[in-house]
């Protein structure tokens, strides 16, 4: 049974039965999760975003770090502990502590917590810098295949990307005592201003990044690079627990219904499986579950080593000697690695509780009235409102859950002007991963800088709407139609997920 019993969210829901939608076929959860076309109340359980697991709390900044609700107590003390990793700060081998060896010896961060600050989104770095490390921002690299090998690597789905045959697959821009940085980054800002129906004018920003200071030689001449702000991190355990089919279910790569959206799904490398996945997390969907997804940033922005990425000098290349030679921190008692299984699982476990907050204000006017247009314009099309997880995953906590994620967790062409050219396994350059929308103003107070978009260059929600091109081209010239009061009644629903 549903948490909140099927048979009563099924009698209690008002949905949109569209005409290409044959409901006999339709599974119970499928029904339960089509759209509303009822905006004068709030749906049935609409101010619980992250089902029963998810919590009221104030707007303040431990807003994102409350643990779901139904851990008990052995799912409480592993919280904790997994958030204990997660805060932990590394020390570059050999350190005084084994449970803290093995930093680096190239990094981005010395803990998790410095790049996800309070759980929340990054952001980019002050204009200029470049003295301050992007602590929660990076830098992806990657080459055009060189060779028929890397053509078939990529090919199979083993690998998303080709690295830099000397910089890795990001640019570590903090090094340990004894080892330079492998380069800085500074940003600078080209302004243009969009023009809206009633005469508004809203000034658009986009980030022109730099690498300077390279101390290790010369990027590849194919070099791609893409700018990241890390990513929000509630209710990640409930977005893996989603059955695959009813994602793939969205997917329309071939645009066969020719409404313009052809979201497609980036099937990645499952690294324990030994197969393809379909990919959840990361702007473009490149990692299949938390468990790989924690590990890789582990690796790639901290230099800690686990059994899925066991590199000890996380993602320094066989061009920076040096850094391969370095002392590394594995040890017996972390089974040979600088991080254990045991506190891999932990850590995922932790990054899997981080309960949604619960809504507080869906049911105002206003909010009903944004949530209409938002519907009305067509930003369903990607960011799909409903899912009921599935009956079996590794967290049994969180099977069986209504959630509200708003976003599809499709791969969407976004146009040109959110393009980093740089493809990432079935992605494109011009592709995204639609990001779920929850939390999203909770979000805006934990910190000084609320940026939206992979690399931060929206300041608020309509900043963010209006960069979208591409498929949500249709979508965004009917947001640019409406009146300022319907514009703002449409953010403060998406400030209010």
């Amino acid at each position: 049974m549903f948490k909140f019993g099927l048979s009563t969210l099924l009698m209690t829901s008002s949905i949109i039965m569209p005409m290409v939608v044959n409901a006999e076929i339709l599974t119970k959860r499928q029904l339960l999760t089509l759209p509303t076309d009822d905006f004068t109340k709030v749906e049935k359980f609409e101010h619980y975003p992250g089902g029963t697991e998810g919590k009221f709390t104030r707007i303040k900044k431990q807003a994102l770090s409350q643990p779901s609700k139904s851990l008990g107590v052995g799912g409480g003390m592993d919280f904790a502990l997994g958030k204990s990793m997660f805060k932990k700060l590394w020390a570059p081998a050999p350190a005084a502590t084994q449970a803290s060896n093995g930093l680096g010896p190239l990094f981005n961060a010395r803990s998790c917590l410095s790049c996800h600050l309070k759980h929340g989104r990054g952001h980019v770095p002050e204009v200029g810098f470049p003295n301050e490390d992007a602590n929660s921002m990076l830098i992806r690299l990657s080459i055009k295949p060189q060779n028929k090998q890397q053509q078939s690597i990529l090919a199979t789905g083993k690998q998303n990307t080709i690295a830099d045959p000397i910089y890795g697959g990001q640019l570590q821009d903090i090094g340990a005592s004894g080892f330079k940085p492998e380069g800085r980054i500074s940003v600078s800002w080209a302004y243009h201003n969009e023009l809206l129906a009633d005469g508004t004018i809203v000034e658009l920003r986009k980030p022109e990044f730099k690498i300077n200071e390279l101390n290790y030689g010369n990027l590849h001449n194919d070099i791609m690079t893409s700018a990241r702000i890390a990513t929000q991190m509630v209710g990640m355990g409930l977005v893996e627990s989603i059955n695959s089919a009813d994602i793939l279910r969205l997917a329309d790569p071939d645009d066969l219904n020719g409404d313009g959206i052809s979201g497609k799904p980036n099937m990645v490398w499952n690294k324990s499986g030994g197969a393809l996945a379909l990919g959840r997390f990361g702007w473009k969907a490149g990692q299949p579950n938390l468990r790989q997804q924690v590990a890789a940033a582990f690796s790639g922005d901290v230099g800690i080593n686990t059994s899925l990425f066991p590199n000890p000098s996380g993602d320094c290349t066989h061009n920076q000697q040096a850094c391969l030679e370095a002392p590394n921190g594995n040890t017996e008692r972390m089974g040979g690695f600088e991080l254990s299984d045991e506190l891999l699982d932990l850590t995922s476990f932790f990054n899997a509780n981080l309960a949604v907050p619960n809504r507080k204000n869906a049911a105002q006017e206003i909010i009903l009235l944004g949530k209409k247009l938002f519907y009305q314009t067509g930003c369903i099309s990607c960011h799909q409102p409903k899912f009921v997880t599935g009956k079996k995953s590794i967290y049994k906590n969180l099977h069986n859950e209504l959630i509200w994620p708003y976003s599809d967790f499709l791969l969407h062409d976004m146009g040109e002007g959110l393009s980093d050219n740089r493809p990432e396994g079935k992605a494109s350059g011009n592709e995204w991963r639609t990001p779920p929308l929850w939390a999203l103003g909770a979000s805006k107070y934990m910190g000084k800088n609320w940026q939206l978009l992979h690399d931060g260059r929206a300041r608020n929600v309509e900043e963010a709407i209006l960069w979208h091109d591409g498929e949500a081209s249709k979508v965004k010239q009917q947001y640019k139609t409406l009146s300022s009061m319907q514009r703002n009644a449409l953010k403060n629903f998406v400030e209010s997920l």
